[in-house]
């Protein structure tokens, strides 16, 4: 019997257990705590792990689902779903904390090429002396959420959903490239993003590439099956879209433009074009309010508190304060004397080089649409003015130039203008003709880069200080 076969034969296992009312593993109040001792070595080293360099005081179980039965007796492998708060010791409130999602294969022994995937021996529990190890590493494992795809329906608090049929029998790997979340691509055809760090809410991830395939937006692929966790408010833990082979991301592009001493412009026109487009789309298919006095006061707050926690953090950045807060101070007068009467949409979010990707036709489509990780969910969630997206885009193009050696700002500046050009020219509006929007929204995501940077690439500090040097001075970007 083939690998995939079997997989199917499993799940159909586990359906029948589902369905006779095994859900949840047993003896669930003592798993987490036989579990514990391993995910508090195993935890704050993932790259996905938010809570670096905080201490790790427990965990509380939110849900716990068998997704493939932990049978004793069987050979292969089971399959544990988890959602598990973190707590620290500032979080007096066992409710509070991050809520990891966590995929754990169980078996009695791991073959040789799962070594890396090892979390440890459970010591203790209803689990006492089986291996756990991360079982997105697990081909067996891996092609097993496929099947559950192609099934879709309910299996405790988790809901799979499909919006189209899907092929199996495709080959599972892990993609090592990602930090905030973990990728499986299958095949050549789709690829599976599972959400590490959950929240109550719809992820925009699925809720805007959704939106945007019922809009008939070719520039981002379409959700084909995606699962959640059921609750008041659902949290969205994985995504499944078609993969796009082939395909090469903008910021290889752009380094590989460099590296040959080439211009990036017809590429950052293009790149332009195709987030006009995006925007477009989106403001068609989701509301657009204008934004009031009291939400430009809030985003002016919001960019000013963000400028002081960095320059608590960072203290190169204090010097620079004062000129980076008159970009905020701008755009508050203008809403304050009624002369912005900006108006508001659902936006990408965290846009930049590395979120797009250029097809083997040469055509650009925008991926990633989580938004910014670190920052809440309703704040990522929140129509805000797409000069955003451009500003984080413009960002990328210095941070391109700067990466290379000797650096080169005439490029930068170029596909700055380019890309402005090709926004123009698909929408009809420049962004650069909201001057004062635009700097505030590249400040602020200097701030945020210096602030990234400092914790976790001091050799990149000098990137953004850069920018925060010309921002400071500037009146206009």
């Amino acid at each position: 019997m083939s690998e995939a076969a079997s997989t199917r034969v499993a799940l159909a296992k586990s359906t029948t257990k589902r369905t006779a009312g095994r859900r949840v593993p047993p003896d669930t109040a003592d798993l987490l705590a036989s579990l514990a001792p391993l995910l508090h070595e195993w935890l704050p080293r993932q790259r996905w792990f938010a809570g670096k360099g905080q201490a790790v005081t427990g965990f509380s179980l939110v849900a716990a689902t068998e997704i493939l039965p932990l049978d004793a007796s069987a050979a292969g492998p089971g399959l544990l779903h988890l959602l598990v708060r973190v707590r620290h010791p500032d979080l007096p409130d066992r409710s509070q904390g991050d809520c990891y999602q966590l995929l754990l294969g169980v078996r009695r022994s791991l073959p040789p090429r799962l070594a890396g995937a090892l979390i440890g021996r459970v010591a203790e529990g209803p689990l006492a002396g089986r291996i756990l190890y991360e079982g997105l590493h697990d081909p067996r494992v891996a092609a097993l959420l496929l099947e559950r795809f192609r099934t879709p329906g309910s299996l405790g608090p988790l809901r799979f959903e499909r919006a189209a049929p899907i092929e199996p029998g495709l080959v599972p790997r892990v993609l090592d490239t990602e930090q905030s979340n973990s990728s499986l691509v299958y095949g050549d055809t789709y690829i599976l993003k599972i959400f590490r760090r959950v929240f109550p809410g719809t992820n925009p991830d699925l809720e805007l590439p959704l939106a945007l395939g019922r809009a008939g937006c070719g520039r981002v692929p379409a959700p084909v099956a995606w699962f959640e966790a059921a609750g008041p408010e659902p949290l969205t833990l994985g995504v499944l879209q078609p993969f796009l082979h082939g395909a090469e991301d903008g910021w290889q592009l752009a380094l590989a433009a460099l590296r040959a001493g080439r211009d990036f412009v017809p590429e950052a026109r293009a790149l332009g074009r195709a987030t006009a487009e995006v925007h477009t789309a989106l403001a068609a298919a989701l509301p657009t309010p204008a934004l009031p006095p009291s939400q430009t006061r809030q985003l002016v707050d919001q960019m000013t508190e963000r400028l002081e926690a960095a320059a608590r953090a960072v203290p190169a950045l204090v010097p620079y304060v004062p000129g980076l807060r008159t970009a905020f101070d701008a755009v508050a007068a203008l809403g304050h004397r009624g002369g912005g009467g900006w108006a508001a949409q659902r936006v990408h979010g965290d846009l930049h080089l590395g979120q797009t990707l250029r097809g083997e036709d040469g055509f650009w489509s925008l991926i990633d649409f989580e938004g910014e990780p670190a920052k809440p969910l309703p704040e990522r969630r929140s129509p805000q003015p797409p000069v955003r997206d451009v500003a984080g885009m413009l960002r990328s193009f210095d941070y391109a130039a700067r990466s290379h050696r000797p650096w080169n700002p005439g490029w930068a500046a170029h596909c700055r203008a380019a890309y402005c050009e090709g926004y123009a020219a698909a929408s009809g509006t420049d962004p650069r003709g909201e001057p004062e929007l635009l700097r505030a929204h590249e400040t602020d995501k200097a701030v945020y880069e210096v602030l990234y940077e400092a914790r976790h690439r001091p050799d990149w500090l000098p990137v953004p200080m850069a920018a925060i040097e010309r921002l400071a001075a500037a009146t206009a970007p």
